[in-house]
């Protein structure tokens, strides 16, 4: 969840989404920013409803073509013809490779790759959000100069397909050289938190539930 000075904006919506919103206290919410359509990313999408309840609006979903057509598949009633009370209200925005606004802010699409699938990662201000990324382009790259804060993904410490291993991450988090960077999209494979800890170079850290930043 990116608090800006005038919105409210969740990357994903996990199957958790619902207990997160809850304990974290969120009382706003203004948009979803979806990086790609696999259920862990997309599965709590219908617990908006209070939201739309309370804030008495429809809720901004930012989404790329092929993502859209999964949200629509997943969550049907949404979008059908039949529509009646209590149903989850969203405004369907497309994603591109073209920066957007979400209020005062500019949020630039960060394309990366999830072993052959390309996904979206986000940049907002001088935070970056990247996960499940395997490949990241160079032009990806570019975006990234400045960055003062990074998360990205490391599943575990061997190799995997679609997902950067712990030493992948690692390599890719020098390359942007940002001043903080947390590890997130981790699996038990890792080890214990306090123990990767120690190992992790200076500037990088585990990201954790509840864990709050400030730029």
């Amino acid at each position: 969840m990116i608090e800006t000075e005038d919105k409210t904006i969740v990357i994903d919506s996990g199957p958790d989404f619902r207990y997160q919103m809850l304990r974290a206290e969120a009382t706003d919410l203004d948009a979803i920013l979806f990086t790609h359509e696999h259920k862990d990313h997309v599965a709590g999408m219908d617990d908006i409803r209070p939201f739309n309840y309370m804030l008495h609006k429809n809720i901004d979903v930012y989404a790329a073509p092929r993502v859209q057509e999964a949200l629509k598949r997943e969550f049907s009633y949404i979008f059908s013809n039949l529509q009646y009370l209590g149903l989850p209200r969203i405004n369907l925005n497309t994603i591109t490779d073209v920066p957007f606004q979400i209020g005062a802010s500019e949020v630039i699409p960060l394309k990366v790759m999830h072993y052959k699938l390309p996904i979206y990662g986000f940049r907002i201000g001088d935070f970056s959000y990247i996960t499940d990324a395997k490949t990241i382009p160079d032009e990806t790259l570019v975006q990234l100069k400045g960055t003062r804060v990074l998360v990205v993904n490391a599943l575990q410490r061997s190799d995997h397909i679609s997902h950067f291993s712990l030493q992948e991450a690692l390599e890719f988090a020098s390359k942007v050289g940002a001043e903080k960077t947390y590890l997130t999209h981790i699996s038990h494979n890792l080890g214990r938190h306090q123990e990767v800890e120690q190992e992790l170079p200076p500037g990088i850290s585990l990201a954790y539930d509840t864990l709050s930043i400030f730029i």
